[in-house]
């Protein structure tokens, strides 16, 4: 058996591995649009756990499990980020109560990690990083009821996950094509042999690189530009160490009574808790309740303010808000019943979600998928008591369905797929219904809507029956490969021609950084020409990197 220390080490080890093998797991996608790549989305994923895990000494099990899952559920970017921190969310179940990890918690953590991740995908696609942990988790299962100790019930683990990812392409047709395993099973399997080289031969991989370069999404707050007015004076947060069952519900709504601004944020072990008000001391003896208290702060907003104006050489804080720590979540006060969070990169793209208003925008889509940590800090920076959030990528959806119950907000996600399904369930907002009435009106309105995209080949490929080369022209059809070309004028015209029929009245070009204004006019031009005076054919400047186009037809 291992103790809390050693455990640490092993998910550290993991972690680094990833890191370093990022790159070649990113080579294994086999669809050729650049994209925010499996490696690169679980070494980022896993680099958020790695920050809190270094903190620990003299843990549990237990703790270093709970710790791991808690900073991979909010670190979470991309499907197959969201997945594994599914599997380690399940983990730590299986550690509970544990001061070592022996090979019965191990098999235990295991199945209970595939079941928390099996569980949560909707349609779960084997084959996939879903199989390999599956099949992994049966192996170590079998050793420990053979009575083999943890390091050969860890072995067994590493064995049945190579042993399913050495069959992914038999299970996937796409993946035998191109002559590849699956990148999501090759990063698990990645991150176990990291593990097992501290379980078993008490040597940690090192990361040959720094993780500070990973790019940050940039959150635009539309609706809070101006400086908020301060209702209460203390900004006053803490952390409970849960000690009892009691409801994080119940302290939630006493401390609404008593501030604004109120953002609690729970798992198993803690409870985050931030809230603005007057009497911070009626706050900590609500959270006493609850458990110990730690990471007491309490700060007064009025002070900073007057601070703020009065200091003419610029030296004190630049808003009279208070302003978060990187890794912070603040709540702002409610003062309207609905509003948007959107994903979106490129300023063109940030102005137009802004006009059709959206409160917050985070930066991100094909290749910088943004963590749940980054959508959940949108969410509660959002002034409004219901937020929609549209993904508008389909590799976003599921970190954005992980804040719903981290969030203090009633949080309605949307899974918008493309930019034009984003702006179509805008423009088809009505505030005058309900949430859950918008959400099926919005959604049937964007279902209509045809997406074309137009990028380039990040790679060689034989997909779907196409010879791909890398740097070609990709046109894609509401996101399946439908052509590839060498000339970008006739590429847009091809595929919007081939997304309308004889009742298209609409056609929204949207052009990208990579495409200048005169490029952009004379295509617009030519397109018209070629629909019609029937049809409607709008330019906007989106500024979006990866896509040249991205086309709207209704």
């Amino acid at each position: 058996m291992i103790n809390g220390n050693t455990l640490r080490d092993a998910l550290l080890s993991g972690a680094n591995n990833i890191i370093n093998c990022k790159q070649a797991v990113d080579e294994l996608n086999v669809f050729p649009v650049p994209d925010g790549d499996t490696g690169t989305n679980m070494s980022m994923t896993i680099s958020a756990a790695s920050r809190e895990l270094k903190l620990l000494d003299g843990e549990t099990a237990e703790k270093v499990a709970s710790t791991n899952a808690s900073a991979l559920l909010r670190g979470a970017r991309g499907n197959s980020g969201v997945i594994l921190s599914l599997l380690f969310r399940g983990f730590s179940k299986g550690l509970k109560g544990k001061e070592f990890m022996d090979s019965e918690g191990l098999a235990t953590a295991m199945k209970l990690g595939v079941e928390a991740a099996y569980n949560a995908v909707m349609k779960p696609t084997e084959g996939t990083i879903l199989t390999v942990a599956r099949v992994g988790s049966e192996y170590a299962t079998k050793a420990f009821e053979e009575g083999r100790n943890l390091v050969e019930t860890f072995e067994a683990l590493l064995e049945g996950a190579n042993k399913a990812l050495a069959e992914t392409p038999e299970i996937l047709p796409v993946l035998k094509k191109a002559g590849v395993v699956d990148a999501g099973g090759k990063g698990f399997v990645v991150i176990l042999e990291g593990m097992l080289s501290v379980i078993r031969d008490g040597k940690m991989i090192e990361s040959v690189e720094s993780t500070s370069d990973f790019p940050a999404s940039v959150q635009r707050n539309a609706a809070a530009e101006s400086e908020a007015d301060i209702t209460f004076t203390y900004c006053t947060e803490f952390i409970v160490k849960r000690e009892n069952d009691k409801e994080p519900k119940a302290l939630r709504a006493y401390l609404e009574t008593i501030g604004d601004c109120v953002v609690v944020v729970d798992d198993d072990e803690i409870i985050k808790v931030h809230v603005h008000t007057d009497h911070p001391g009626n706050a900590f003896e609500k959270g006493l309740t609850f458990g110990q208290l730690i990471n007491m702060k309490v700060e007064n907003m009025r002070d900073q303010h007057e601070r703020a104006k009065h200091d003419s050489k610029g030296d004190a804080p630049k808003t009279a808000t208070h302003e978060a720590a990187a890794d912070e979540i603040v709540s702002v006060e409610i003062t309207k019943d609905f509003g948007f969070v959107t994903v979106a990169a490129g300023e063109g793209l940030h102005a137009l979600f802004n006009d059709l208003g959206a409160d917050m925008i985070v930066s991100g889509g094909q290749t910088m998928n943004p963590s749940t940590d980054d959508i959940l800090k949108a969410i509660e920076q959002t002034p409004a008591s219901t937020v929609f959030v549209l993904p508008n990528n389909k590799n976003i959806i599921m970190a954005a369905e992980q804040a719903i119950p981290l969030s203090s907000r009633k949080v309605i996600v949307l899974p918008t797929r493309t930019i034009p399904q984003g702006i179509t369930a805008m423009l088809n907002f009505n505030p005058d219904v309900d949430g859950e009435t918008n959400a099926i009106e919005m959604q049937k309105a964007y279902a209509d809507v045809q997406t074309g995209q137009v990028t380039f080949a990040a790679r060689d490929s034989d997909y779907d029956g196409k010879q791909i080369k890398k740097g070609e022209l990709l046109a894609l059809a509401n996101g399946k490969v439908s052509f590839t070309e060498t000339d970008l004028e006739k590429c847009v015209i091809k595929l919007t021609k081939n997304l309308s029929n004889r009742d298209t009245a609409f056609v929204t070009l949207i052009h990208g950084e990579d495409v200048s204004e005169h490029e952009a006019e004379e295509i617009h031009s030519a397109l018209q020409e070629k629909l019609g005076s029937d049809v409607e054919v709008t330019l906007i400047n989106g500024g979006q990197p990866v896509y040249y186009f991205i086309i709207s037809v209704e």
